[in-house]
C-alpha cells in the first residue's frame, strides 16, 4: 500500500507568523479576541475529531502487523520503561529545583486565604477501572483514551492469533483506516495557521493580568520554566544522542510543526496526528513503532505535566508554611507520576489532577488558586515538553528495534 506524503514545507513558518501576530493582537487588541475565538474552537474540535479513530486504527494496525504478536512484549517493555523512567527524571528535576529555590517561601499564607472551590475529579481507582471499559463505544464517545488503547492493544493482538487469511484481511483493513485518518488529518492541518492564530490570540488576551502577579508567584513561574528547560534541553537530548545515536537538532527540525501545534493548543491529543505524521512520514520511523508508542505516550507519558505538578505542590506547601518531610516528598513524586498517567491530553488537565497530589500529603486543595494566574502559559509549555518527550521515546525505541530512520540520520 502506497503511503501518502506531506507537501507543506512552509507550514511551520506560517505557524510561527500566526503565533507572533496572535500575541501582538492579544496584547494590543484583547477586546477583539472574541471575534476569532470560534475559529480556534472549531480547529481544536476538528483535531480531536480524528484522534480517537486514529489512535484505535493505528494501534490495532501496528500490533496486528507484528509477527504473531511476538514483538509486542519486547516493544511494550521498552516503551513503558522509557515513559516511566523519563517521567521520574522530570519529577525529580522539579523536586530538586523547587527545594533549592523555594519559590513559595516567605508568602506566609493561611488556609483561610484560599477559598477557591476545587473541581471534583475521578479517584485513582476510577482511573484504573476505566482501563477496561464495560462499553467500548462509550469509551470512544467519552474520550476514555486509556480504555480505547487497552482495547486496541488486545484487539490487535487477537488478530495475530486467528486464521492467517482473515488476519491479513483485518490487518490490511485497519492499516487502510489508519492511512485514511492520516489523510483526513492532513486536510485539517492545512488550516493550522488560522486555528493557531485564533487559539493563541484568545489565550494571550485572557492573560493580560500576568504582569500584576506577586513576586512569589512570579518566582514559581520561573522555577517551573527553568525545570522544564533542564528536562527539554539537557536530559531528553542527552538520551536521544547517547542511546539513540540521533542528532537532537535534526530531530527537533522534524518535530517543529508538532511542537508548535502542542504549544498553541495545549493538548497532547490535538498534537498527536501531527506527531505521527512528522515522525513516520518525515522522520522515516516505521508505522509499527509510531502507531504503538505515540498514542500510548499521548496518554501516559506526561513528562512536563508530572514535573509541573511536583513543583506546584511544593510551592503551595511553602506558601502556606507547611514543611514536607522526605517521606511526604517521596509521596509527591509517586503521586505525581500516577496522576500524570491519568491526566487527559487536553488543556489544563494537569491543573485538575493537582488535587490528587495535594490531598495525598494533606495540603489545602484551595491552594490551586495561587497558580491559576500563570497556569495557561505554563500549560502551553509543559504540553510541548510532553509531546517532545513522546517523540524522543519513539525515535530511541525505533533505533533499539534495529531501524535506521531516514529523516533522523
Amino acid at each position: 500500500m502506497k503511503r501518502f506524503s506531506i507537501k507543506t514545507p512552509a507550514l511551520h513558518w506560517q505557524i510561527v507568523i500566526a503565533i507572533i501576530l496572535a500575541v501582538t493582537c492579544g496584547i494590543f487588541f484583547p477586546i477583539h479576541a472574541s471575534y476569532t475565538a470560534w475559529i480556534g474552537k472549531i480547529f481544536l474540535s476538528a483535531l480531536k475529531m480524528v484522534v480517537m479513530p486514529l489512535i484505535a486504527a493505528s494501534i490495532i494496525a501496528g500490533v496486528a502487523g507484528m509477527d504473531g504478536g511476538k514483538g509486542l512484549g519486547r516493544l511494550s517493555a521498552k516503551t513503558f520503561a522509557y515513559y516511566i523512567g523519563t517521567s521520574l527524571l522530570a519529577i525529580l528535576t522539579g523536586l530538586m529545583l523547587a527545594n533549592i529555590f523555594q519559590p513559595g517561601k516567605g508568602l506566609n499564607l493561611t488556609v483561610a486565604d484560599s477559598t477557591m472551590p476545587v473541581q471534583s475529579i475521578n479517584s485513582l481507582s476510577d482511573t484504573l477501572y476505566s482501563i477496561f471499559p464495560s462499553n467500548i463505544f462509550e469509551a470512544f464517545s467519552s474520550g476514555n483514551l486509556l480504555g480505547v488503547i487497552v482495547f486496541s492493544l488486545l484487539f490487535g493482538y487477537c488478530i495475530t492469533q486467528i486464521d492467517s487469511s482473515r488476519q491479513k484481511l483485518l490487518s490490511n483493513f485497519f492499516m487502510a483506516v489508519s492511512d485514511t485518518m492520516m489523510k483526513l488529518t492532513q486536510i485539517i492541518l492545512a488550516f493550522t495557521p488560522v486555528g493557531v492564530f485564533a487559539l493563541v490570540y484568545s489565550a494571550t488576551a485572557a492573560q493580560t493580568h500576568v504582569g500584576q502577579l506577586a513576586s512569589g508567584i512570579g518566582k514559581y513561574f520561573m522555577v517551573v520554566i527553568f525545570a522544564l528547560s533542564v528536562h527539554a534541553v539537557i536530559w531528553l537530548p542527552a538520551l536521544l544522542y547517547s542511546i539513540g545515536k540521533i542528532s537532537p537538532l535534526r530531530h527537533l527540525a522534524i518535530m517543529r510543526n508538532a511542537l508548535l501545534t502542542a504549544f498553541s493548543t495545549s493538548s497532547s491529543n490535538a498534537a498527536l496526528p501531527v506527531t505521527l505524521s512528522s515522525l513516520e512520514l518525515k522522520g522515516g520511523i516505521s508505522a509499527r513503532v509510531c502507531n504503538f508508542t505515540l498514542p500510548l505516550g499521548a496518554t501516559i507519558n506526561m513528562n512536563g505535566t508530572a514535573l509541573y505538578e511536583c513543583v506546584a505542590a511544593l510551592f503551595i506547601a511553602q506558601a502556606y508554611g507547611i514543611e514536607l518531610s522526605i517521606f511526604q516528598q517521596i509521596i509527591v513524586v509517586f503521586t505525581a507520576l500516577l496522576a500524570s498517567v491519568g491526566a487527559a491530553g487536553i488543556p489544563m488537565a494537569g491543573l485538575v489532577t493537582m488535587t490528587i497530589i495535594l490531598s495525598a500529603v494533606g495540603l489545602p486543595a484551595g491552594g490551586i488558586a495561587l497558580i491559576l494566574a500563570v497556569d495557561r502559559p505554563l500549560d502551553m509549555i509543559r504540553t510541548t515538553i510532553n509531546v517532545y518527550g513522546d517523540s524522543v521515546g519513539c525515535a530511541i525505541i525505533a533505533k533499539s528495534e534495529g531501524e535506521n530512520p531516514s529523516g533522523l540520520t
